[in-house]
């Protein structure tokens, strides 16, 4: 589960027994010393009062994720100055830089990539945790802490203040108990633990009254000298370029009712009214969808005295403009509604581009429309399992790895006289391993010693005929996988058998009657790689210590030709020499310790090819065959 931990913990007596807390929704009180809460939490007190001012995000899981209390504090400064302007959360917080938020659309736009997310603008009551600066947080899997949603935060602390002894966030979507004697948070169905902390951080600010009203962007020179940051440069230039040839369209359509602004010199805006905004997302088939709701302010009107929608939809809850995502507003007529499309990468123009393009426009007032990014089509149609076949002339369905077996009839030093010749007269060149001379001793002297190797001893690999020190070689052995094999560490070639760190799984493989794009005559060879979470074992980074295992069962295919029969036969092998996966830092989420692939690469898309990973790739079959060939599996390997 979301906040879920280890299984085998004792049961928690159950809530409405004792002296906790439960969250019930409004109207059902409960008897005894225990309290009740409403399970929202959120509230928009009157003008009068103040208020504390959350900025959260939606995620993937559709749940509003809280920004820190500085980036908070940041956004609110920004806003005070332009409330239809753009927030460089990289100024406030590093590992935020490529993020930026368009106040005018409410969404959060990463320059990098181009994807835009909902933001939304909450209020609390003062007196709760976010005025107090108090952050409550789970330990996630990586054992780092991830602070609660909002709400659920608010609702932990003021149970945590009358000191009741646990809390069930049942009513708020969560089947957890709130352990406060342990300090632990337990799943419910599965008796999982984790455990919770509470941390004290900067107060989130405080607002009173309505926001200011929105000026034209960006702000004026009276704020001070511009920021110079990188990603400052990118939003004002970007600024720049699209009024200037935007505007001179306008006053095309428009003549002599363009407003002029003092941003740019010379640089005309768009006409009063000129309409609406449209946003990516929504759930219209390969559209955008138009939201109510432009850059102008109350009172402005689009040519012909049509009022718009008001502008400032900063103060209203969050399922308010969520709603208004849904419905569509008309363009006046004669305003092109410009399209921003490729925002999926597939076509020239760079999806950050098109991403802070259709951001500027929009909140300049013009009519955008960015087309809805496609989504890849991961797996194939259902498939029953009478039309699961396996695959001609590939024995069996499934293959299963367990822990490392060592050879212990070898010897590290036996490995390396194995595979070197003896070289009486070396060059005087490098070792490269140690940077030392091979007339000279090797640099491992003093720090490696071994009965029979002499550190002037020098050795020439037989395939290759590269020369190092044999207790270089050794050195290098023993820093090693010690699976009984050699790596020369110029050209790579592989001496005996090597294997991989990979830890236990299972592999299947089977026919299923769908066919891949660009291989219409062929079915389709599906691989299903299963690996649980474990602990590490000696070969792996942090022996000892708990690894995760991310996206597992993964799906991955090949067509159903001689080739790709071919690639799965050596993926077998590779997959037995445990080298298909192996343990370190996801390059995709930067989590350590975790399963990642092995340069191995898979195709893990059925039906597009939008992350790279999928098909049409004419090239694919034959790189994955070089690939494996680097590993030391090839096709005489199969002939053995």
């Amino acid at each position: 589960g979301r906040f879920g931990g280890a299984p085998g913990e004792p049961r928690i007596p159950v809530p409405g027994h004792g002296a906790g807390l439960s969250c019930r929704p409004p109207g059902m009180a409960r008897q005894g010393s225990g309290a009740m809460l409403a399970s929202g939490g959120l509230g928009f007190p009157p003008q009068n009062l103040a208020r504390v001012v959350v900025w959260e995000w939606l995620n993937e899981h559709g749940r509003w994720r809280p920004y820190s209390a500085a980036v908070c504090h940041h956004i609110e400064n920004v806003l005070k100055e332009d409330a239809r302007g753009s927030v460089v959360l990289g100024q406030v917080d590093v590992q935020l830089a490529p993020y930026v938020i368009d106040l005018q659309s409410m969404h959060q736009f990463r320059q990098d990539t181009g994807t835009m997310r909902p933001v939304r603008r909450n209020f609390y009551d003062p007196s709760s945790a976010p005025g107090k600066g108090i952050v409550w947080e789970w330990e996630n899997d990586n054992s780092s802490w991830t602070p609660y949603d909002m709400d659920i935060c608010i609702t932990i602390q003021n149970a945590y203040e009358k000191q009741h002894p646990w809390l069930d966030l049942s009513s708020l979507g969560f089947c957890y108990l709130i352990y406060f004697s342990s300090m632990s948070q337990m799943n419910r169905q599965t008796q999982r633990k984790r455990r919770l902390r509470r941390r004290m951080d900067l107060a989130y600010p405080l607002t009173m009254g309505s926001i200011p009203k929105s000026q034209s962007w960006p702000v004026g020179t009276s704020t001070g000298t511009p920021c110079s940051c990188p990603q400052c440069l990118l939003v004002n230039s970007t600024r720049a370029a699209s009024n200037a040839i935007l505007a001179s369209q306008r006053r095309k359509l428009y003549p002599g009712a363009v407003r002029q602004s003092s941003t740019f010199a010379g640089t005309a805006l768009w006409p009063v009214g000129t309409g609406t905004v449209a946003v990516a997302g929504g759930t219209t088939k390969g559209e955008g969808l138009r939201v109510p709701g432009g850059a102008f302010a109350p009172s402005q009107s689009v040519p012909g005295g049509v009022p718009l929608p008001g502008l400032n939809n900063l103060n209203r809850p969050g399922t308010q403009r969520g709603a208004g995502l849904g419905t569509r507003a008309t363009v006046p007529p004669g305003v092109p509604a410009l399209p921003v499309k490729n925002l999926n990468g597939t076509g020239p123009i760079h999806p950050a581009l098109a991403g802070m393009t259709g951001i500027l426009m929009c909140a300049a007032g013009l009519p955008v429309c960015l087309t809805r990014a496609p989504k890849p089509i991961l797996h194939p149609p259902p498939v029953s399992k009478s039309d699961i076949k396996p695959v001609p002339g590939v024995n069996g369905i499934c293959r299963k790895t367990k822990k490392k077996h060592l050879k212990k009839s070898k010897t590290p030093e036996d490995v390396v006289r194995r595979y070197i010749q003896k070289v009486k007269n070396p060059p005087d060149e490098d070792c490269t391993i140690c940077m030392e001379r091979l007339v000279t001793s090797s640099g491992y002297e003093g720090i490696l010693s071994h009965r029979g190797i002499k550190p002037e001893l020098v050795g020439k690999l037989g395939k290759c005929g590269h020369m190092y020190h044999l207790l270089c070689l050794l050195a290098m052995y023993n820093n090693g996988n010690k699976d009984g094999s050699l790596q020369c560490p110029t050209c790579k070639a592989i001496y005996g058998e090597k294997t991989g760190t990979q830890p236990p799984g299972k592999m299947e493989f089977h026919l299923i009657p769908h066919s891949l794009p660009g291989y219409t005559d062929s079915k389709t060879i599906r691989i299903v790689y299963d690996i649980p979470t474990g602990i590490q074992g000696p070969e792996h980074p942090n022996p000892g210590k708990k690894f995760t295992a991310r996206g597992f069962p993964r799906h991955c295919y090949l067509p159903d030709n001689e080739k790709g029969r071919k690639v799965l036969k050596l993926l077998i092998v590779a997959w037995d020499r445990r080298l298909i996966f192996t343990i370190g830092t996801s390059n995709t989420t930067g989590e350590s310790d975790t399963v990642v692939w092995n340069e191995i690469h898979h195709k893990t898309e059925f039906g597009s090819n939008l992350t790279g990973h999928g098909y049409p790739d004419p090239n694919y079959l034959d790189n994955v065959l070089a690939e494996l060939l680097a590993q030391g599996v090839s096709e005489a390997t199969l002939k053995d």
